[in-house]
């Protein structure tokens, strides 16, 4: 009897042995996985910190780029998969346009006309799209704010006005259509005011001519960004619903 009271001592001690054991081995992996995440949390921090401090953008903006840029792809596979997927070139070319707004330069022209090209094969499809419509005058007016010559920017803000006219058409009771031609009627005259502004800007020291032409293009594509947030205001999830009529206000 006593001998088997001493092997279920025995029996005892190894069970609460094995036990500890699989409790060590449990906090020991959670540790590490605590301590892994810990360390991809501050790569992925430290990531983003220097694509901020390389683009010139704030943390918000990178925010956004990084969405932008995974609505383009992602309608790039749709439209790979469908080439005539019409909602899927509009998402397409509104994610082009966002992204306009947060590059400079050669890279915010290029990617306008991206847009416009992508759009434009929307609207082959579907010529009454409003949507494609009032993407394509956004581009349009976006692209008039990049050119100093008033005959070639009223080119492009004409053509922004019959993209929203038609939007309206097809769908009367759209309040952002309505104000989108609104603010491309009064295109022309800021478009004015800012080239009297660069043109003072550019008078003032012929010594500084360089670096006022880069300040000057710069801040032609903020106010063509401005334009573009004016229309896209409400983002590229209006577009996800554009099967749908814009509800009225």
């Amino acid at each position: 009897e006593g001998a088997k009271e001493s092997d279920e001592s025995d029996e005892s001690d190894e069970q609460q042995r094995q036990q500890r054991q699989k409790r060590n081995k449990r906090n020991k992996t959670r540790r590490a996985t605590e301590e892994l995440l810990g360390n991809k949390q501050q790569q992925h921090s430290t990531g983003k910190d220097t694509m901020a401090n390389a683009s010139g953008l704030a943390q918000e903006e990178i925010e956004r780029l990084i969405f932008f840029e995974a609505a383009k792809e992602q309608a790039k596979l749709e439209v790979k998969k469908n080439p005539r997927d019409v909602q899927a070139l509009i998402r397409w070319g509104g994610a082009l346009l966002e992204l306009a707004h947060l590059k400079q330069g050669t890279e915010a022209i290029q990617c306008i006309e991206e847009a416009i090209e992508k759009i434009e094969e929307a609207l082959k499809i579907d010529p009454r799209k409003h949507e494609a419509l009032w993407c394509l005058g956004n581009a349009y007016t976006s692209q008039g704010f990049l050119h100093a010559s008033v005959d070639r920017a009223q080119d492009y803000f004409d053509r922004a006005s019959d993209c929203f006219k038609k939007a309206v058409k097809e769908d009367p009771r759209n309040e952002v259509y309505k104000k989108a031609l609104e603010m491309n009627a009064r295109a022309p005259q800021l478009h004015a005011q800012i080239q009297k502004q660069l043109q003072a800007q550019q008078e003032q020291s012929m010594a500084e001519q360089k670096l006022v032409s880069s300040e000057n293009s710069d801040y032609l594509y903020d106010v063509a960004g401005w334009f573009i947030l004016i229309g896209l205001g409400i983002g590229l999830a209006v577009m996800t619903k554009a099967s749908a009529p814009a509800p009225a206000p």
